[in-house]
């Protein structure tokens, strides 16, 4: 095995430790997630949430070089924020 892992072993690596006080959405999740995490997360295209990325639409986007990546703790706020109430709760 070379240096650096690869991708299927990255996906797995990079969960942070819970900490006390944590809920169990916030441990379930890396602190950055890729486009393709995100995607899977909003159930949609990788393309779409480039286009979306490219509109300014989602939060917590962070550029390093060429890579794109999403702060998992913004696009979840985005996502609730987002959310319609049920008709039991009105």
């Amino acid at each position: 095995m070379g240096a650096w892992p690869n991708a299927a072993e990255s996906a797995t690596v990079p969960r942070r430790e819970p900490r006390t006080g944590d809920s169990p959405r916030q441990r379930a999740f890396p602190l950055l997630l890729t486009v393709d995490e995100a995607a899977e997360l909003l159930r949609t295209t990788r393309r779409a949430i480039y286009a979306m990325i490219e509109r300014r639409q989602l939060p917590g986007v962070i550029r390093v070089r060429r890579r794109v990546l999403l702060r998992a703790d913004d696009l979840l706020h985005w996502l609730e924020q987002k959310s319609a109430p049920s008709l039991e709760e009105r």
